[in-house]
């Protein structure tokens, strides 16, 4: 099944045409959602046997970076559905069916979002300033405040996680857990007025005393780095879901781009086309050679997701760098190709006004370039000395 199958035409060409409107307004995607829904899109890592594309990161990526060229932010919103139910089947895929239920009850239509990053936490995954106080149940009360929680208006299953000081004997606990959008305990802001990704709706939300009953605790993990196949299967799946969306939004600015230089025309050489301008040639081509460089990077990093390769301590360098190299990438490309445009791309409401300022939320995603090029430079030269 290709990405094209997944997103026909038509339907990419519905969700273009109202990206602009939800940018404009500051509103969520709920047409879009919708018929990504009714389309099977939700379901793409679902088994066929559950009604689902069966479909794994390597397929996923390639659709996510077809819908990230009609409408970036809710691509971008979506993946953090796309990364729970990838995390199930990759996690599955090696032995580990932990997350089974998240892909039986994405099949029954049930939406999943990401509740981790807080403000301030640069440590990420491995560890929390929410606090997770332990009930005499076995369940846990979640008490913080979490950022960027994309999807906010539509979840209905929240993936948080929180440190309770006193586990693994006063060491510390990192405890993973869903809520529902019917648990008590919790608040959404209407919070979310930014630069771009507008339409991701990726409101704060606070915990107060939001409780994850037993059965729905689905791991506990010690503070810090730790080789737990669940570590890897959420970067695994957040950076290169990530890397997909903007891939896409820099095949799309490459696409206008050129579009534009070929309808632009010069007084100057007697009304000629742009495209035959020697400096915007240069720069179309300077943009499609860093796409291209891009591609096969990012096909390459999912499949071996899939194959289950093992990468060893080159794993996190792999992941990040296409996460960084897909940001940074987007980010140029955006840019040469608004430079190609000329004045009209300044204006508020064009295509690459936009694309522009979705193109900036990529340095904010984990890892941030620091990080990555730490995890990189840990992996070939070994930690600093103390």
């Amino acid at each position: 099944m290709t990405p094209e199958d997944v997103l026909p035409d038509p339907l990419l060409e519905r969700i273009r045409g109202r990206a602009a409107g939800y940018d404009r307004d500051n509103t969520f995607f709920h047409e879009d959602l919708a018929e990504l829904a009714a389309a099977g899109y939700l379901k793409l890592f679902v088994p066929t046997d559950d009604g689902g594309l069966g479909l794994g990161l390597e397929a996923a990526a390639q659709c996510q970076r077809r819908l990230a060229t009609a409408a970036p932010a809710t691509a971008l919103a979506v993946n953090m559905h796309l990364v729970w139910t990838g995390v199930a089947c990759v996690l599955g895929a090696r032995g580990d069916h932990s997350l089974d239920f998240i892909l039986a009850e994405a099949a029954q239509g049930e939406v999943f979002a990401f509740g981790n990053s807080e403000a301030g936490n640069d440590s990420v995954l491995f560890d929390s300033r929410t606090v997770a106080e332990p009930l005499p149940d076995g369940g846990y009360s979640f008490t913080g405040t979490k950022i960027f929680t994309s999807l906010s208006p539509a979840w209905t299953r929240l993936g948080i996680f929180g440190k309770d000081a006193a586990g693994r004997d006063g060491e510390g606990e990192l405890v993973h857990g869903f809520i529902t959008r019917d648990t008590p305990g919790y608040l959404i802001k209407d919070d979310w007025d930014t630069l771009g990704m507008r339409a991701s709706q990726s409101g704060t939300t606070v915990l107060a005393g939001a409780v994850v009953t037993a059965d729905r605790i689905f791991r506990k993990l010690p503070v810090g780095p730790n080789p737990d196949p669940l570590v890897f299967a959420i970067f695994a799946c957040f950076e290169t879901l990530l890397a997909a969306v903007y891939t896409g939004l820099g095949e799309r600015a490459l696409t206008v781009g050129v579009e534009t230089a070929k309808r632009r025309t010069s007084l100057k050489n007697g009304g000629r086309s742009y495209a035959q301008d020697p400096d915007i040639r240069w720069k179309v081509a300077e943009a499609a050679m860093a796409m291209d460089n891009l591609y096969p990077q990012l096909q390459s990093v999912a499949a071996d997701v899939d194959r289950l390769v093992d990468h060893g301590g080159q794993w996190f360098p792999k992941l990040v760098g296409l996460k960084v190299n897909a940001t940074e990438t987007a980010r140029r490309v955006v840019d040469l190709a608004i430079r190609v445009s000329g004045g009209s791309s300044y204006f508020r409401g064009s295509e690459l006004e936009r694309l522009y300022r979705d193109v900036l939320a990529g340095m904010f995603h984990p890892s941030d370039d620091e990080s990555a090029h730490n995890t990189v430079a840990n992996a070939w030269l070994g930690p600093l000395a103390d």
